[in-house]
């Protein structure tokens, strides 16, 4: 049995959850209908230190979900087209968030949103008692590789040339 992850699970470093979520199983709850994917790819973004990080900006109305305790959806719309799904981790004060780039059956954090319909309705959804939204464990254990984050040269060599996207392959179908 699958068990769901709580607040302990999500109130850790960016750095500790992220690629711990690999291998997990994203739950989606839509008209009664659930769907379950397993996380097969993730990206860090580490505080106001992280120049890719959006809270490095500041705290914003777009970005003080991140600002609050692990567990809580952040999501925002990029290109006013494709809805971003990220999981906020560690304590309330420490901005930190997961983007959740892949799943076994869909690669693209676009077209995750797009194929589980997560909108903005989602920005600071809690994972751990939500109806909607969350993540269980599956006790797995999948070889978990790093390189470095997609799209994030804007934030400088240092920023970019950090090894904190996790993937697997141990899902992809044959």
């Amino acid at each position: 049995m699958n068990i769901r992850l709580g607040n302990d699970f999500f109130c850790r470093d960016v750095l500790v959850v992220a690629p711990e979520l690999i291998g997990k199983t994203l739950v989606r709850s839509i008209d009664g209908t659930i769907h379950k994917s397993i996380i097969t790819e993730v990206e860090a973004y580490r505080g106001v230190e992280d120049l890719a990080c959006h809270a490095s900006k500041g705290r914003t109305k777009r970005t003080e979900v991140m600002f609050q305790q692990g567990g809580l959806v952040y999501v925002y719309l990029i290109y006013g087209m494709y809805w971003m799904l990220n999981f906020v981790t560690g304590d309330s004060g420490n901005p930190q968030a997961v983007l959740i780039r892949g799943i076994n059956d869909c690669y693209g954090p676009g077209r995750i949103t797009k194929r589980l319909s997560i909108n903005g309705d989602f920005y600071g959804e809690d994972l751990v008692i939500s109806s909607r939204l969350w993540v269980e464990d599956r006790n797995s254990s999948p070889v978990i590789q790093s390189d470095t984050r997609i799209g994030v040269e804007y934030a400088g060599e240092e920023w970019a040339s950090k090894p904190w996207r996790f993937f697997t392959n141990d899902y992809l179908k044959k």
